[in-house]
């Protein structure tokens, strides 16, 4: 099925990729250039969760395409205070403009979004599950500053369990050749099954580690996430994971020389000051190269025609089964509508919405 929403790279071909790469290099280099390319184009984006960076970056990225932007960056500012479903919302927004970039905070609603737009949706974070832009900006940074996308080391340090960033990447990562991971994080914090299979099925070399001391002098990428203290169910037990990994000026002196330290944004306690001195520090480079990025996604997908789109197999409706994770779009009663869709990968049955395991 064909169709130009992003909800996940993983349907995205390492050419197309590339083709962003390239297209974002390109921008930042002339950006004159591409200042009319958007012109009387509409972008609405719909931020149910808070942002700075993503909402920020998608909106310059279409003002400096010459386009123009729409949308909310809270809820109880629109119709979804009033009990709105998704599905309203989105068929409204749909007669207002040409694509959609939407946060929400339950996992899979990009997906539920999709079956009712009729312009591309761009996933900019659905919970805990992905953010697949925030990938491109990864990618197009790894690009440019280790000038390579294979043949890495990634460590991924922090909040691997609802780190949606570091989901995606790890699944982007892993299809090209020769990178592998270390896993620092917490027991409790540690990555979800589903991206331990993602390894596995690729044929990654993986380990885990507690210490990001240890750690730290054999990585070419340290990914640094923070303590994602709206994912807790308590404020007890997000303050027992806060302040474990902490990158400083003494850790990065046991580091290569040509490591660099990514970080989505924003930190809380994770990384000191003192290393944004480092030269090794590219967290607030990447936050410019994501704008880039997304300048060359938005002018992919508004392109008329079909060369940009996306193949993805048909899900199969099953009617009497429900997805068990309680984080998932299906099971918020007032998203009663969705059809209780499911997909099959290597013999499992999945929740086509958020892609948890079906018992």
């Amino acid at each position: 099925m064909k169709h130009k929403n992003l909800i996940d790279l993983e349907y995205m071909s390492k050419e197309q990729l590339e083709q962003v790469i390239h297209l974002a290099g390109v921008i930042k280099e002339k950006p004159e250039a591409y200042r009319h390319a958007c012109d009387g184009k509409v972008m609405a984006t719909l931020f149910y969760e808070p942002s700075t960076r993503t909402q920020m970056s998608f909106q310059t990225a279409m003002l400096r395409l010459g386009g123009r932007t729409i949308g909310f960056d809270n809820p109880m500012n629109s119709s979804v205070a009033k009990g709105e479903n998704l599905k309203d919302t989105i068929a409204m927004i749909s007669g207002y403009a040409d694509i959609i970039a939407m946060r929400h905070p339950e996992e899979g609603s990009a997906k539920a979004a999709s079956l009712y737009s009729s312009i591309p949706v761009i996933n900019c974070g659905d919970g805990g599950h992905y953010h697949p832009t925030q990938t491109l900006t990864d990618v197009v940074t790894l690009n440019y500053e280790k000038g390579r996308l294979d043949n890495l080391k990634i460590g991924l340090c922090g909040d691997l369990l609802n780190g949606r960033t570091v989901h995606s990447l790890i699944k982007t990562m892993s299809h090209f050749k020769n990178n592998s991971f270390v896993l620092i994080s917490t027991k409790e914090l540690s990555v979800p099954q589903y991206i331990i299979d993602i390894l596995d099925r690729a044929g990654c070399e993986y380990k885990t580690a507690d210490n990001l001391r240890d750690a730290i002098s054999e990585l070419d990428v340290l990914y640094m996430t923070r303590i994602q203290r709206e994912r807790f169910t308590s404020d007890e037990e997000y303050q027992k994971q806060k302040g474990v990994f902490v990158l400083d000026a003494e850790k990065m002196k046991l580091a290569k020389e040509d490591m660099i330290v990514l970080h989505p944004l924003p930190r809380v306690d994770e990384i000191a000051i003192e290393v944004d001195d480092d030269p090794r520090a590219c967290y607030f480079k990447q936050a410019e190269y994501g704008m880039y990025g997304r300048m060359a996604l938005v002018v992919l997908l508004l392109r008329i025609e079909d060369s940009f789109s996306f193949d993805t197999p048909e899900p199969v409706l099953i009617p009497e089964k429900k997805c068990s994770n309680p984080k998932c779009i299906t099971n918020d009663p007032q998203q009663f509508y969705l059809p209780h869709n499911f997909y099959k990968k290597d013999g499992k049955l999945c929740c086509d919405y958020c892609d948890s395991l079906i018992n």
